[in-house]
């Protein structure tokens, strides 16, 4: 059995982010690679970063992360991943947790971590959902900020320079159906 690449991923949730601290523990772990970007992990969708090194990896490479939830947020996601990594015969290491899925202990270790991940992201919506019905009682609760509508005379700046709308969306910031949306309602209106 030939020994495979160490490949690492590392994401962050929000454009402000930044995720160098992830990518230099990747680096000095002995990755060969580095994919990383700025993504919500509340699912694997819309994740070019994550879908480009799963297919970039190989029989018996290893893929690398700081920590599970940089992968996945959701146990189903997780074991999803996990279980087409097994497939193509691709171990997983989690440097923070000392997870290794080359080992039966760090496989059933990582099992139980997706389930805790889930956990406090069902955990973190429930409190927030909390504040935000509390600050609607005392009334001080806005919302957030319309950021796409904010951004409508970029936005039409940029199609008139004969951008895409997903090449709008990605250099605003925004997501694809928000950049359509916005200028829908412009045409409409």
């Amino acid at each position: 059995m030939a020994l495979g690449v160490l490949v690492g991923y590392a994401r962050v949730s929000a454009f402000d982010q930044d995720y160098s601290i992830q990518t230099e523990k990747l680096v000095q772990s002995g990755c060969s690679k580095v994919f990383a970007e700025k993504q919500t992990g509340t699912s694997k969708i819309d994740r070019p970063e994550l879908a480009s090194c799963l297919s970039y990896l190989r029989e018996n490479d290893t893929l690398v992360i700081t920590k599970i939830d940089r992968l996945a947020r959701s146990a189903r996601d997780l074991h999803n991943i996990l279980f087409d990594l097994e497939q193509r015969q691709i171990n997983l290491m989690v440097l923070d947790q000392k997870i290794d899925t080359r080992t039966s202990t760090g496989k059933a270790f990582l099992g139980m971590l997706a389930i805790f991940a889930e956990f406090e992201t069902n955990i973190r919506k429930e409190r927030q959902l909390e504040g935000i019905a509390k600050a609607k009682e005392k009334g001080s609760y806005k919302g957030r900020k319309p950021t796409a509508r904010v951004k409508r005379p970029e936005m039409l700046l940029l199609l008139e320079k004969g951008l895409s709308k997903p090449k709008i969306a990605k250099e605003l910031g925004l997501s694809v159906a928000s950049v359509y949306n916005v200028l829908k309602e412009k045409k409409e209106g």
